[in-house]
C-alpha cells in the first residue's frame, strides 16, 4: 500500500485534503469520485524527514557519505572558503547554521542578477554557490543544483526543503519554471520576500514595544497584589482602623489568590481550550473557517486577501505574457496562495471555465474581491487581459501600500488603548490603596473607633 496526499473540491466549493493509503492513484481518484469529492490533485508521499538536521540529500550525496561508501581516510576539503570559528564550533558540537529570511533573500538576489546576466541555471548556481557563507544554505544549494543537473526542476527539491523555503516562495519559481520566465518570477520572489519583510518590521516597531508596557504592567500588578496589598491589610489591623480596601482590590485579589491555590483547573482549562482550537483548525471544516476569519478580521483581514489576491493576478500575468490561456494561467498560478477561501474561489473560476461561465463571477460573488478588481478584469477580458492585469496589479499594489499606511495609524491606537485599560487597572487596584495609606486617613477612622 502506497501512502497518497490528495486535494479536492466538494460540491459546495470547500476544498479539503487528506492523507490516505491506497493501492494505487487510479482506485484513490475513483474512490474520491464516489464520494462527491473531485479530486484537484493526488501525489504519492515519500517517506522521509522534514528536518533539515542530520537530514539525506534529495539528489546529491554528501562528501561524508561518499568517503565511508568507499571506506577510505581521505580528506575532503571544502575550497571554497576556509572554515571560520562559528563553522568549527558548529561541527564539534554537531549544530548547523540556520537558513535565515536574509539568507534566502540574498540568494534569490543574487540569482535574479545571473539570470538577468544570461547565466543558465547551472551556471548561476554554482557561482552562488561558491560565494555563500552559510554552509546549512551551501549544502541545499548543492543538492538543487544536482537535480537541476539530472534535468530536474528548481521547485522539486525545494519542495524537499520546505522547512527553509516559504511555500509561497516555492511555488513563485514553480511558476516561473513552468512558464519559462524563471527571470520574472525570481523578480517577484524577491519583491515578496523584501514586502514580507518590510511588514514584519512595521509591525513589530509598533507590537513590540507596546507589548512589553503590557507585560511589565501585568507583572506590576501581579506583584503588587501578591505583596503590596497584604502590607497595607497587615498596616490597617495594627492600628485597628475600620478603613478596608477598595472592593476592586479586594475581589481581584481574591481572584488572584484562588488562581494560585488552585492552578490546575485554570492551566487545564486553558489547555484544554487550546487543544480544541487546534483540533479544530486542522479539521477540513476549520481551516476552511479560520482561513475566512483571517480574511474578514478587523485591521489585517483587507491587506491579507489584497496581498493573496495580487500574487495570483501577479502570477497569471506572467503566465498569460508567456502565451498560457486564461485556464492554464490559473491552474499554474493557483499554488502562489495557500489560503482554503481563495482556493476555493480559484477552483470555482475552473469550473466556470469548463463549461463556458466567467472566471470572474466567483470573485466576485465571494464579496472579499472590490468592485475596482473586478470591474478591471471585466474589461480586460473584451479588450486586452494582459494589458489590463498590468494595470491591476499597478492598482493593487497602490492599495496594499494605502490600507499598510492605514494599518500602521489605526494598530497604535488600538494598542494603546489596550494598555491604557491595564494601567487604569493597575491604579485602581495597587495605586490608590497606597496613596489611601500615603494620606493617612485611616489613622482618622481608628482614633473615631
Amino acid at each position: 500500500m502506497a501512502t497518497f496526499y490528495y486535494r479536492a473540491i466538494t460540491s459546495n466549493g470547500h476544498i479539503v485534503t487528506n492523507k490516505v493509503e491506497e493501492a494505487n492513484r487510479l482506485i484513490l481518484i475513483k474512490k474520491l469520485k464516489s464520494n462527491g469529492l473531485q479530486p484537484i490533485s493526488v501525489a504519492q508521499t515519500a517517506n522521509r524527514k522534514r528536518v533539515i538536521a542530520k537530514k539525506k540529500k534529495r539528489n546529491a550525496s554528501t562528501a561524508k557519505s561518499v568517503i565511508e561508501e568507499l571506506n577510505t581516510t581521505v580528506d575532503i576539503n571544502d575550497n571554497r572558503r576556509k572554515l571560520t570559528l562559528k563553522d568549527k564550533i558548529n561541527s564539534y558540537l554537531g549544530t548547523e547554521d540556520k537558513v535565515t529570511s536574509r539568507d534566502i533573500s540574498i540568494f534569490t538576489q543574487n540569482f535574479y542578477l545571473l539570470k538577468k546576466a544570461n547565466f543558465n541555471n547551472v551556471h548561476a548556481l554554482s557561482t552562488i554557490i561558491e560565494s555563500t557563507e552559510n554552509l546549512t544554505l551551501v549544502e541545499i544549494l548543492d543538492d538543487i543544483l544536482a537535480g537541476v543537473e539530472a534535468g530536474d526542476y528548481m521547485y522539486k527539491t525545494m519542495e524537499y526543503y520546505s522547512n527553509v523555503f516559504p511555500y509561497i516562495y516555492i511555488n513563485m519559481i514553480r511558476v516561473g519554471e513552468l512558464s519559462g520566465s524563471l527571470e520574472n518570477a525570481l523578480l517577484q520572489a524577491r519583491e515578496y520576500l523584501e514586502e514580507n519583510d518590510s511588514i514584519n518590521r512595521r509591525l513589530k516597531g509598533i507590537l513590540i514595544p507596546n507589548l512589553l508596557q503590557f507585560a511589565l504592567l501585568f507583572v506590576m500588578l501581579i506583584v503588587g497584589t501578591l505583596f503590596a496589598l497584604p502590607q497595607i491589610e497587615k498596616v490597617f489591623e495594627e492600628v485597628g482602623t475600620s478603613s478596608t480596601l477598595p472592593a476592586i482590590t479586594i475581589w481581584f485579589q481574591g481572584f488572584v489568590n484562588f488562581c494560585l491555590s488552585h492552578w490546575q483547573l485554570p492551566a487545564l482549562i486553558l489547555v484544554a481550550i487550546i487543544a480544541a482550537i487546534i483540533w479544530y483548525i486542522h479539521t477540513p471544516k476549520g481551516r476552511y473557517r479560520y482561513h475566512y476569519f483571517k480574511y474578514t478580521m478587523p485591521i489585517f483581514g483587507k491587506l491579507i486577501f489584497s496581498i493573496d489576491l495580487s500574487r495570483l493576478m501577479k502570477a497569471m500575468l506572467l503566465n498569460l505574457k508567456n502565451g498560457m490561456r486564461i485556464q492554464e494561467a490559473i491552474e499554474v498560478s493557483k499554488n502562489v496562495v495557500n489560503n482554503y477561501v481563495m482556493l476555493s474561489i480559484i477552483e470555482n473560476s475552473l469550473k466556470n471555465l469548463l463549461i463556458g461561465q466567467s472566471w470572474i463571477e466567483p470573485f466576485e460573488r465571494s464579496g472579499l474581491t472590490s468592485p475596482m478588481v473586478t470591474e478591471m478584469l471585466k474589461i480586460g477580458m473584451q479588450t486586452d487581459l494582459a494589458e489590463m492585469m498590468d494595470k491591476l496589479v499597478e492598482y493593487m499594489k497602490i492599495d496594499i501600500d494605502n490600507t499598510m499606511e492605514k494599518i500602521m495609524k489605526t494598530l497604535p491606537q488600538v494598542m494603546y488603548a489596550i494598555v491604557g485599560i491595564i494601567l487604569i487597572f493597575f491604579v485602581l487596584v495597587v495605586v490608590v490603596p497606597m496613596i489611601q495609606v500615603y494620606m493617612g486617613n485611616f489613622l482618622f477612622d481608628a482614633y473615631l473607633d
